[in-house]
């Protein structure tokens, strides 16, 4: 494994650090900087001529993290690697997937050719927020997920009278797979959104009086989904309420609204840095898997064992 090398860009190196650890290599030397102007510059310190590099950014906001992971591609194709893995953990912009109003730009699509050109090879990255997106893109992309992680640590916790619930009609497929492998009932809440981070709970689609609830999806930003989703469901009668997410976004008063509502607890990743402390969040990495994704790319050998867990 002579000609792998793993770099990081700034957004996330707690989790590029554990992965780099995982497969058995130290991270590589790039220095980055912001100028006085808020430009980026990017100079790898090590030889990377020949390597296959693999370079670990989530493009959580603000869109300079982007940039940098742009910047850090490029730098890499100009000093001659031999192939570059765009490890993106958290896929920022990936909700702007389609045209479902006049005069907007599908972003997801945008990025992803800006990616591209930038010089990267191939994507590694987990739980986007529509799959389709890896059609987007003109390069492999290897569509990782969370749940082989997310799974373990409700199976280990051993949930009594389990109920897994969807937060809307698109996250049916993820529910099903975790109410598959939890053997708990599937249960969708139905919603509409008046307006961009708010949404009203209309209906719940199955049966939940008496049960404990799990609630299942790829991020959670405001938070404002999540919380009406839990009133909702105790109003019908459910016991306690947990969730799961991939991504914890957590922008503006998420925290807050967490604390204030009567979820049990929810289990995050480390896909996005968690930057305020919440005694009802909990993290589990997903380390491991990016580092078995890496290690069986690097090798040219199959990673679908890793896409097992989420079929359903």
């Amino acid at each position: 494994m002579s000609d792998l090398r793993v770099f990081s860009g700034r957004s996330n190196r707690p989790l590029a650090e554990k992965i780099a650890a995982r497969i058995g290599r130290r991270l590589g030397r790039c220095d980055i900087k912001t100028f006085h102007d808020g430009e980026i510059w990017a100079k790898y310190s090590d030889n990377i001529r020949g390597s296959d590099v693999f370079i670990i950014q989530s493009t959580i906001p603000p869109a300079e993290n982007l940039i940098e992971l742009l910047i850090m591609i490029d730098a890499a194709k100009r000093a001659s690697a031999r192939k570059i893995a765009a490890v993106i953990p958290y896929f920022g912009y990936a909700r702007q997937d389609r045209k479902d109003q006049p005069r907007v730009s599908i972003t997801a699509k945008l990025i992803a050719n800006l990616i591209t050109e930038a010089g990267a090879d191939r994507v590694i990255t987990m739980d986007l927020h529509a799959p389709q997106i890896q059609g987007f893109f003109d390069i492999p992309v290897d569509h990782l997920y969370s749940s082989a992680i997310l799974v373990k640590y409700f199976r280990k916790h051993k949930v009594s009278n389990l109920a897994v619930a969807s937060p809307d009609v698109g996250g049916i497929k993820m529910a099903r797979a975790y109410a598959k492998r939890l053997e708990a009932d599937l249960i969708v809440i139905d919603k509409r959104r008046p307006k961009q981070n708010e949404a009203e709970v209309m209906n719940i689609i199955g049966e939940v009086k008496g049960k404990n609830i799990l609630i299942v999806d790829d991020l959670v930003d405001t938070a404002g989904t999540m919380c009406n989703a839990v009133v909702a469901l105790q109003k019908a009668g459910a016991k306690e309420v947990y969730a799961a997410c991939t991504h914890a976004v957590l922008s503006g008063d998420a925290i807050e609204r967490i604390n204030k509502s009567n979820l049990k607890k929810i289990v995050v990743t480390d896909s996005i840095p968690l930057k305020n402390h919440c005694a009802k969040i909990e993290v589990e990495s997903v380390a491991n898997i990016f580092a078995e994704a890496v290690k069986r790319t690097f090798k040219h050998m199959s990673i679908s064992s890793l896409f097992d867990v989420d079929k359903g």
